[in-house]
């Protein structure tokens, strides 16, 4: 019952596809011929799809085939009765999904499809990818099932790349990438932050990692002078290790170190991206990001000098990793203090130079470390970022003894995320309710992501359950609307639909809470938790002189509805 027909044979036979998608580069009458690329589509899945798909004679044989061969998991598959399987095939068959375009079509079969162990046959379509995405992610209740089917087929929700591969296999990575991790001053963290970018990278993760807390080249060992090598060898061994840790082979790995601005080693930092560095400190696949407190930015302004301080000599005195110091509030007492090694530079030369880097190579990324902390609603204080510099969340350090296990265990983070479609999004019958969707979806990546290989990350999870809900094609949605980038209008609008995604992402997560009659660690901390009891309990009762409430009591919060709260 089963046609089999080798890839590769197709791809050596005469195609088309390839030389349709080529043509659209060449303009026809001073026009380009878009046209091209729907035939190239279209060419693409005649000549190379349909032959190498394989095909079963039910939908009922098909699962049990790919259960069968260890292709799909069992257990989620048997939390559905098999009448609502085929029902929300029938859903998502009626729902008309085409290709638009070449490239979406090719990469989807080429990147997430899965195929046969050989490697010769498609197993699955884009339909048969989001069912498998809308049962695993709905854990057996069917009507999350059948809205995530429609979030995901109409293209207003788009799961994160490891989710939306990884969902349902199983033989599978996990189900998030993108990973930050911090390293403080001594030998056992820095070895435990190079095995943690080597497991990290080798199941598919792009990592971030802050550099800011270990001392400077130059800066005493053991009380001995001139030791320390500082951070540019700790960089070229994050390096190597991405490029060792590759992922089966399929890609290299991905890093990004970041440095706070006034770390003494900043200019070799940077220095090691440039084109003309010296081979023996010159990174060339390692990112590189600069945290910037608002103190930098005065002193640029007043064209003064900088001091730059050793984290060694910080974490002395202050007794928390030079992370964990407010700069700002704090350079002036850094300056004065005499046990805190310094040396002074140029505010100003330095902003220059990191400038011409960035222009010669896009690099440093830039985080207003300030700006993100006063905006911080979470007890805690954000230290960096990660790879594409969205994720701003709290750590806490880790203190590790000789055998590179914990004596206390601090929290790093894993992105759990997924991306709204803005053009389709704002098609969607209800707005509210799609995002509920989305934030069910993530809540069970979180829920389920456990990655024991850096306890760390595997705590911080355990205790946020943080997810990133981002958006894609806001490019798209002011073209078709025929606004111009960067408006008034624009503006207008790109401020509207950020609140209402914040507006209906803590509305869900305020309604899983209640569910499950449980909140975020430290919660009681945050500005939510003084927002939900000033704001909206309050609300409620009359007269106020009758409430009597202790802070750290959350049995309220579960038990009873506060006015406008829906």
């Amino acid at each position: 019952m089963v046609k089999k027909l080798s890839l590769k044979q197709i791809d050596n036979n005469q195609v088309t596809y390839y030389d349709l998608n080529n043509e659209i580069n060449i303009p026809v009458d001073g026009q380009i011929p878009l046209n091209k690329d729907k035939e190239a589509l279209e060419a693409f899945l005649r000549e190379n799809v349909v032959p190498n798909m394989m095909t079963f004679p039910s939908l009922k044989e098909r699962f049990n085939y790919l259960i069968t061969h260890d292709y799909l998991e069992r257990e989620f598959i048997e939390k559905y009765d098999f009448s609502f399987i085929e029902k929300l095939y029938h859903f998502l068959d009626n729902a008309h999904f085409e290709f638009k375009t070449f490239m979406a079509a090719y990469k989807f079969y080429a990147q997430y499809a899965l195929k046969t162990n050989d490697n010769t046959l498609y197993l699955e379509s884009f339909i048969d990818r989001v069912a498998a995405n809308a049962l695993f992610f709905a854990n057996g209740d069917e009507n999350l099932a059948l809205s995530l089917a429609d979030e995901i087929i109409h293209q207003r929700y788009q799961p994160a790349t490891p989710s939306f591969l990884n969902a349902g296999r199983k033989r599978r990575g996990e189900l998030v990438s993108c990973f930050l991790i911090q390293i403080t001053d001594d030998m056992n963290s820095i070895g435990r932050g190079i095995n943690s970018a080597l497991q990290l990278s080798r199941i598919g993760g792009g990592v971030g990692i802050t550099l800011s807390n270990l001392r400077g080249a130059g800066a005493p060992i053991k009380n001995i002078q001139g030791a320390a090598s500082g951070v540019v060898p700790v960089m070229k061994l994050l390096e190597d290790s991405f490029s060792y840790s590759n992922q089966l082979g399929q890609r290299q790995g991905a890093g990004v170190v970041y440095l706070n601005v006034f770390h003494p080693d900043i200019v070799s930092f940077l220095s090691a991206k440039k084109e003309n560095a010296d081979e023996k400190i010159r990174v060339k696949t390692l990112s590189l990001g600069v945290l910037v407190p608002d103190k930098f930015y005065e002193l640029v302004r007043n064209n003064q000098d900088m001091y730059l301080f050793d984290p060694w000599g910080v974490e002395r005195v202050y007794g928390v990793p030079f992370s964990y110091v407010d700069i700002t509030k704090e350079y002036d007492n850094l300056v004065a203090d005499t046990r805190i090694p310094k040396k002074k530079i140029s505010a100003r030369e330095l902003e220059t130079e990191i400038s011409k880097l960035q222009q010669e190579s896009g690099y440093p990324y830039i985080i207003n470390i300030d700006t993100v902390n006063r905006a911080n609603p979470i007890d805690g204080k954000i230290i960096m970022s990660n790879l594409c510099s969205e994720i701003l969340q709290v750590q806490k350090p880790s203190t590790l003894n000789n055998t590179q296990t914990y004596d206390k265990l601090g929290t790093d983070i894993s992105c759990n995320l997924g991306s709204t479609n803005i053009v389709n999004l704002m098609a969607s019958p209800d707005f509210g309710e799609s995002v509920e969707t989305m934030v069910r979806a993530l809540t069970f990546v979180t829920d389920h992501s456990d990655i024991d290989v850096v306890p760390s990350i595997q705590h911080g999870n355990r205790l946020a359950h943080t997810i990133g809900l981002g958006a894609m094609g806001l490019h798209a949605f002011l073209a078709k609307n025929k606004l111009y980038y960067g408006s008034k209008e624009s503006l207008d609008f790109t401020n509207v639909y950020f609140m209402l995604l914040n507006y209906w992402t803590l509305k869900a997560s305020n309604k899983i809470a209640r569910e499950r009659q449980e909140t975020f660690a430290g919660f009681e901390k945050s500005k939510y938790y003084d927002a939900v009891i000033s704001t909206n309990i309050c609300k409620m009762i009359s007269p106020l002189k009758h409430l009597r409430l202790k802070k750290s009591s959350k049995r309220f919060l579960y038990q009873q509805k506060p006015t406008g709260m829906n």
